[in-house]
C-alpha cells in the first residue's frame, strides 16, 4: 500500500498548475487546503478580503475533487479546526497516515517560518507561477550599485517578447509614462468593471464573514468580487474589451464619486492564482496589435505586471524575512483615526478611506499619493502603514504589499526600491484630481489655518530629512528653491507644519 502525501493548497494558490500539485500523484496523495484563524486574524483584514479567499478556496477544492483529486477541506467554522496551517497538517496527517507534505512556497515569511519549524516533514517547492524565478532575480541584482525597475522592465520585455519588434520596443520606447499622467474628467459613459452576483457558496462564506469579523473595517455588501477562473477570465475579457484604450490616459488620475476610472481589478485574481501574469499580458498586447487598444495603455499596464509586480516579488524574497522591520527615516507617529474611517478634513485622504471602505480596493495612486504619501510626510510609522495596507485591500499579499509600502511608499528601506521619496505637496493631487475644489483646505495656499496640509509637510518632511536628501541629484534642485524662499515664508512654513503635527500627535483630526 503506497503511503499517502499532504499537497498543500494555500488561499493565494488557486491555480491547477500548481508545482505543488505538479510534483503529487492524484492516484495516492491528498490535497490539504484550510480555513484557520491565524491566516485571518493575523491582520484586522477587510470583510471583503476574507470573503473572497474563503469562497475561491471553497470553488477551487470543489473543482480539484471535481478533477479527480482527494481534498480534505477545513472550513473556518468547523469544530476540530486547529487554527492554524501547520496544525491542520498535522490533524489530517494523523487521520491519513501521511508522514510527509508537499507545499509551494508561500508569498510571506511569517507563513514559511511555521511551515519550515512544523512538526510534519515537509518539501517546500519555488512558486513558479511568476515570469521571474527567484535565482534569476538574484542574478540581475548581483553587482548592482541600485536596483532600479526600470531596467528590469526592458530585461522582461526582451525576455517575454511582449511589445517587442525583434530586438527593438514597439514604437521605439520603452516606457509611455509621460503620455499616462493625464486628469480625468467624469464620463457617465465610461463602462465600470464587471461585477459578479454572489452564488450560495459565496453567500454562505458572506454569512460566516458577517458573523465572525463583525468589527473589522470595511462594508462586507455589496459583494461584487469573481471567485472562480472563469470569471476571473469574464473579468478580464470585459477589461480588455471595454476599459483598456483607455488605461493608458487614466491610470494615474483620481476623480471623486468613480473609483474606478479604467482600472482593471484584476490584481486580486491574480494574485490569488486565478489568472497567470503571461496570460493577461497577452491578452492586451493582442489588443494592442487588433488596433483596438493604444500603445500606451498596452504599455503602461504591461509594465505594472511583468515590471513592477514581479521586480516587487524579486525585491521581497531578496531582502528577507527582517524587511518588514526597517525604518530608515525613524518614522514612529501612530496611524490617524482617519485611516480607519475617523474624521479628516482633507477630501482626498478622506475619499481614498471611504472607496477602500466600501469597496476593499483603492487604485495605486490613491495608495501612493495620496494615503501613503500623507503617511510618509507625517512622519507615520511605516509598520503601522504596512500593517494597514496588508488589512484593508483585498489584492494585499506580504510580498506585493510590503516593498510598495516600505519601499516605494515610504523609504523605509533606505533606496532599495525607489531612488527617492515620493514625496510631493499639494499641487500633485490638485492636478490629477478633483478633490482639492471640495476640501475645506485651500491648496493654493502655502502657510495659514487653510493652508494644504501636503503643502505644509512636504517642506517640513525635507528639511527634517535635508542631511540624507541634500545630496541626491532628483531632490537638490528641490532644496535649491526652498534655499531661495525669503526667511519669513520659511519659518512660518516650518511653525504652521509644526503645529500640524502637534495636533495630529494630540490626535485631533486634521
Amino acid at each position: 500500500m503506497v503511503t499517502p502525501r499532504l499537497i498543500l493548497v494555500l488561499g493565494d494558490q488557486l491555480s491547477p498548475g500548481l508545482s505543488a500539485l505538479r510534483a503529487a500523484d492524484r492516484r495516492h496523495d491528498i490535497v490539504v487546503m484550510a480555513e484557520v484563524a491565524a491566516e485571518t486574524d493575523h491582520v484586522p483584514h477587510h470583510p471583503q478580503k476574507i470573503a473572497f479567499f474563503l469562497s475561491a478556496m471553497r470553488h477551487f477544492a470543489a473543482d480539484l475533487a471535481a478533477a479527480g483529486w482527494r481534498v480534505l477541506y477545513t472550513r473556518l467554522d468547523d469544530p476540530d479546526n486547529t487554527g492554524s496551517i501547520p496544525g491542520e497538517l498535522l490533524r489530517r496527517a494523523a487521520e491519513t497516515a501521511a508522514t510527509e507534505a508537499i507545499a509551494t512556497c508561500p508569498g510571506d515569511w511569517r507563513l514559511i517560518a511555521a511551515l519550515r519549524d512544523g512538526p510534519l516533514p515537509l518539501r517546500m517547492l519555488e512558486d513558479d507561477r511568476f515570469l521571474c524565478s527567484h535565482a534569476e532575480f538574484g542574478a540581475w541584482a548581483e553587482g548592482r550599485k541600485a536596483l532600479r525597475m526600470e531596467f528590469f522592465y526592458r530585461e522582461m520585455r526582451r525576455r517575454t517578447g511582449l511589445l517587442m519588434e525583434g530586438d527593438r520596443p514597439a514604437g521605439g520606447q520603452w516606457n509611455y509614462d509621460r503620455e499616462n499622467r493625464r486628469p480625468a474628467a467624469p464620463d457617465l459613459f465610461r463602462p465600470p468593471p464587471l461585477r459578479f452576483v454572489p452564488d450560495a457558496v459565496t453567500r454562505e462564506v458572506l454569512d460566516l464573514v458577517e458573523r465572525r469579523f463583525p468589527r473589522n473595517f470595511g462594508r462586507l455588501r455589496p459583494f461584487a468580487w469573481g471567485v472562480t477562473r472563469a470569471e476571473a477570465l469574464a473579468a478580464l475579457d470585459h477589461f480588455a474589451t471595454h476599459a483598456l484604450p483607455r488605461f493608458g490616459d487614466e491610470q494615474d488620475a483620481m476623480l471623486s464619486g468613480d473609483p474606478f476610472l479604467s482600472h482593471s481589478l484584476l490584481s486580486p485574481y491574480l494574485n490569488a492564482g486565478l489568472l497567470s501574469p503571461m496570460e493577461v499580458c497577452e491578452r492586451v498586447a493582442q489588443e494592442w496589435r487588433a488596433g483596438r487598444a493604444p500603445l500606451n495603455a498596452a504599455e503602461g499596464f504591461i509594465r505594472q505586471i511583468i515590471g513592477w509586480r514581479e521586480f516587487i516579488r524579486g525585491v521581497w524574497h531578496r531582502e528577507g524575512p527582517g524587511y518588514t522591520a526597517r525604518n530608515a527615516l525613524a518614522a514612529s507617529r501612530p496611524l490617524p483615526a482617519a485611516y480607519w474611517g475617523g474624521e479628516t478634513r482633507m477630501a482626498c485622504v478622506a475619499a481614498a478611506v471611504r472607496q477602500t471602505r466600501d469597496h476593499a480596493y483603492a487604485h495605486h495612486i490613491l495608495r501612493l499619493m495620496v494615503t501613503g504619501t500623507f503617511g510618509l510626510l507625517a512622519g507615520i510609522s511605516p509598520q503601522a502603514l504596512h500593517e494597514w495596507y496588508l488589512s484593508v485591500y483585498v489584492d494585499a499579499l506580504e510580498w506585493v504589499e510590503a516593498p510598495n509600502t516600505l519601499g516605494m511608499s515610504q523609504f523605509a528601506d533606505g533606496g532599495v526600491v525607489a531612488s527617492k521619496p515620493y514625496a510631493a505637496s499639494g499641487a500633485y493631487i490638485d492636478r490629477m484630481s478633483d478633490y482639492c475644489g471640495a476640501c475645506a483646505y485651500r491648496v493654493q495656499d502655502r502657510t495659514g489655518p487653510q493652508a494644504c496640509p501636503f503643502n505644509l509637510l512636504y517642506w517640513d518632511f525635507l528639511i527634517r530629512h535635508r542631511a540624507r536628501f541634500a545630496r541626491n541629484p532628483r531632490m537638490a534642485p528641490v532644496y535649491r528653491t526652498w534655499d531661495r524662499m525669503a526667511e519669513g515664508h520659511r519659518a512660518r512654513v516650518l511653525v504652521d507644519a509644526a503645529a500640524l503635527l502637534d495636533r495630529l500627535d494630540r490626535g485631533e483630526p486634521v
